[in-house]
């Protein structure tokens, strides 16, 4: 079946996922490989001491990337997309997003992004045994409760991003396994949330206002490969105010960003291991058995078959590269000089790897918001270096790719060094190998494993959602997502893989010894300022 006719009759399938920057939709085919896509930019706001994103700008955002897939697909192929098999919303993990029982949002969307519930993570971890990270909506909802915010006993629901947009579209208040993993932890043996844990919240929690039943107002956990819901013609409106795209599309399951990064780098078997870099950098390292201890710096999630994961996630990764790469830009347009942005990053990250490979005492810190791993509790940008350190681009660049991943690392070193999880390869995906070779070598030597980038890392958590609604329409789903992924979407493809480099490790761990010890100069610069 050519693809106009695939289109046209809805054999398709369409994933959206709501990125840190980045709203994008994409359009696949039978063969599982993109045929059109929208994407809509945005960005985070901080108000009044918190990471968030108006439920206004979702809509919007969401409407725009979608206008852009249908345009696209007008453009390419000359014929109007109306209809679709699946659809699936992917979304940034974890966060806290509170409604009423007339669906009204009771405080703004408190993102990954912010490190304000550290007393109630530290209880809650301390209460189940179990790491709740800062950003997990379970410490955002018990920190509200120790701050003695009214709105926690008017709370009726509960989710995530993903799990909103879904819900708009479809009225069902339900999430997949693994974005739910990053509310509230999940008894793999029932893959619900744990029971055990819930009993424990509800004994911490007597006593104040929030008098709910935790398991009630949670959204329902529907498996992979479900229908979780169909586009009702109010969603439908939502999505397309144009009234083109036509009500009654089955959905997938709404998933988070790792899990969608797990599928779209066919990362989802023990042993297996993904790195997803943007505005955050995590890994995600698909467990064999349980961890021998709870350790603040890493988390259990699950992939979306429900398999425990330890996840390494940093808050910060290319925000100050970025801003640095702008000001570059900018110098350049003193001398008249127009370039190209792709252009830049591609000799800027050129140039880093000819700098030396500890950066000749050059440090860059990356932290534009805080950062649980370090323990930091807030953001405070910063390169410094010794007086003999030659700075040079090549140094400058190489230090500024090298904070990207030096916070994955002090995590990382936790699993492959006190609990010897064995990777066999890492498959990595986001912005930061857009430029090629500089951050995939970089990270090989840092981790110590080798790099792969698949032929369809730039297609990224988009269509991973997008493979999972293909997975959902199938008639026959007789067999698992990882023997679906490995038969019919993977098999025969290839991608270039890198081996760790010994002077970069070398180099890399020397940078590190220095890096952990200038984490003194951020504590001190934040009770400065």
């Amino acid at each position: 079946m050519d693809r106009i006719t695939q289109i046209a009759t809805g054999k398709t399938a369409i994933g959206i996922e709501f990125g840190s920057t980045r709203i994008k939709a994409v359009l696949i085919g039978l063969d599982s490989e993109p045929l059109a896509a929208g994407t809509y930019d945005w960005q985070n706001s901080y108000e009044n001491g918190v990471w968030t994103y108006s439920l206004d700008e979702v809509r919007k955002g969401m409407q725009g990337c979608f206008a852009a897939l249908m345009e696209n697909v007008r453009n390419k192929y000359n014929v109007v997309l109306e209809t679709t098999a699946s659809i699936g919303i992917s979304a940034m993990m974890h966060g806290y997003l509170a409604f009423d029982e007339d669906h009204q949002l009771l405080v703004p969307f408190r993102t990954w992004r912010n490190t304000m519930t550290a007393e109630a993570a530290e209880k809650v971890t301390k209460e189940f045994g179990f790491n709740i990270p800062q950003r997990w909506s379970i410490a955002h909802l018990h920190q509200a409760i120790l701050n003695g915010e009214e709105h926690v006993s008017r709370i009726r629901f509960m989710t995530t991003l993903a799990g909103y947009v879904h819900w708009i579209l479809t009225g069902e208040k339900v999430i997949g396994i693994g974005d739910g993993s990053g509310m509230f932890p999940i008894d793999p043996e029932t893959g619900e949330y744990n029971k055990t844990m819930l009993e424990k919240f509800a004994k911490l929690t007597q006593g104040t206002a929030f008098t709910q039943d935790l398991s009630e107002i949670l959204p329902k956990i529907v498996p992979v490969g479900e229908c979780a819901g169909t586009l009702t013609e109010v969603g439908a409106r939502l999505l397309d105010p144009s009234g083109t795209f036509k009500a009654g599309v089955p959905f997938c399951p709404p998933e988070g960003d790792a899990q969608t990064g797990m599928v779209a780098t066919n990362s989802i078997a023990p042993r297996t291991g993904n790195v997803s870099a943007g505005t955050s950098i995590f890994a995600m390292a698909v467990l064999e058995r349980d961890l021998s201890a709870v350790y603040p710096q890493i988390d259990i999630v699950t992939t979306p078959c429900g398999h425990p994961v330890a996840m390494v996630h940093c808050n910060n990764c290319t925000t100050d590269l970025d801003a640095w790469v702008a000001m570059i830009s900018e110098t350049l347009g003193l001398f008249d000089l127009n370039v190209k942005k792709s252009v830049v990053y591609d000799k800027l990250y050129a140039a880093a790897l000819s700098g030396k490979a500890d950066c000749d005492g050059i440090l860059s810190y990356n932290y534009y918001s805080g950062e649980h791993v370090t323990e930091l509790p807030e953001g405070r940008p910063l390169v410094m270096r010794t007086p003999n350190s030659k700075l040079s681009i090549s140094n400058f660049m190489r230090s500024l790719v090298y904070s990207c991943m030096a916070t994955l690392k002090i995590g990382m070193d936790i699993l492959m060094n006190e609990e010897k999880i064995t990777l066999n390869k890492i498959y990595a995906h986001g912005g930061l190998f857009k430029s090629p070779v500089t951050g995939q070598r970089f990270l090989a030597s840092a981790l110590g494993v080798p790099v792969t980038l698949m032929e369809s890392a730039g297609e990224g958590g988009a269509w991973g959602i997008a493979l999972l609604a293909a997975y959902q329409a199938r008639e026959d789903r007789m067999e698992g997502l990882a023997d679906y992924l490995n038969r019919c979407v993977f098999a025969g493809m290839s991608g270039t893989s890198m081996d760790p480099c010994v002077e970069d490790a070398e180099g890399f761990a020397a940078y590190m010894k220095s890096y952990r010890a200038g984490l003194a100069v951020e504590q001190a610069a934040i009770k400065v300022d």
